[in-house]
């Protein structure tokens, strides 16, 4: 099979009927064989209904149903498991993101020899102040810290290898950085396309200014866990260890400028009722905790069932 096509979606009734002819009219110009993915995502409307009829008609229609909403996330990663076209290609539901932009994403990643394709939405329809300068902003942080030269890290329209989406894992809301989790996983051939942006037909979009907090959050949490996922100790143990040495060696300074005052005669007050005394205490407190979080830590990646995964690409 040439493309698997996951579409995520919650509360589309009225898209996806045209959403799935020209997903139809596209394949049919360009004889690719293909599947057609709807994860439904808790919807409440006639979306599910909408999907189980086209399933009777189209064989290559097949739907999952979420019992309620989980989120983006869940839905690609359901979407992905059951995927199993050479090629796997992501697009939004709401008639967005164009079908016509899949055989050029196609084409890229079977001739190309891309890793991933990501989509840019480089001229949008949709401008808000509230909307498009957060989003500038998230895009520059996340090229700074993940290395990856990408204008619109959160694009729906998206081309995967198989391969990749068999080996990364996408949980919680980290859908926004499938491209960070494949470069983590060794694919680094990833590529960035202009891609059409519709202006939304039906409804409203479903995501509001959270998604901008959530986002910088996720992808620190994805940094650190890059970094020092199976090395914990690395980073907690080196913290500690610092923290305690700085809060020991001010500790000593404190005693000795005590015992200095107490040999010259010179009155000086109790160690106790220095604010520095306690502050030194805290510090070696807190290393302690540091160093032995990170000895938990690596108790804990050690034991972990996924310690020894990694990807093979050929053997000889």
């Amino acid at each position: 099979m040439n493309i698997s096509l996951v579409i995520p979606l919650f509360n589309e009734a009225e898209s996806i009927p045209d959403l799935f002819s020209w997903i139809q009219r596209v394949m049919t110009e360009h004889k690719f064989s293909y599947e057609v993915i709807f994860v439904n995502d808790g919807s409440t409307d006639k979306s599910w209904d909408i999907i189980k009829s086209l399933q009777a008609e189209h064989p290559e229609v097949k739907g999952i149903k979420f019992r309620r909403n989980y989120g983006k996330s869940p839905a690609l990663y359901c979407g992905f498991k059951r995927a199993e076209g050479d090629v796997i290609i992501t697009l939004d539901a709401d008639l967005q993101d164009s079908p016509d932009e899949i055989p050029e994403l196609y084409k890229m990643i079977t001739e190309e020899d891309y890793d991933l394709v990501s989509g840019w939405k480089k001229k949008r329809h949709d401008r808000k102040l509230t909307k498009n300068i957060p989003s500038k902003i998230y895009n520059a942080t996340a090229r700074h810290i993940t290395g990856l030269k990408l204008h619109d890290m959160n694009c729906g329209l998206k081309a995967y290898r198989k391969i990749v989406i068999k080996n990364i894992e996408v949980y919680g809301e980290m859908h926004r950085y499938l491209p960070y989790l494949a470069k983590n996983a060794g694919f680094t051939k990833i590529g960035e396309k202009v891609v059409h942006h519709q202006k939304r037909k039906f409804g409203e979009s479903k995501f509001g200014m959270n998604r901008f907090i959530n986002g910088y959050l996720d992808l620190i949490t994805l940094w650190f866990l890059n970094k020092f996922g199976k090395k914990p100790m690395h980073f907690f143990g080196l913290v500690g260890s610092l923290m305690f040495m700085i809060g020991l060696v001010a500790i000593i300074v404190v005693g000795v400028m005590k015992l200095t005052d107490l040999a010259n005669g010179i009155p000086a007050r109790l160690v106790t009722d220095l604010p520095a005394f306690y502050l030194s205490l805290t510090c070696m407190i807190l290393g302690v905790l540091l160093f032995l979080t990170g000895f938990l830590g690596e108790l804990i990646s050690r034991n972990a069932p996924e310690r020894n995964n990694y990807i093979i690409e050929e053997n000889v």
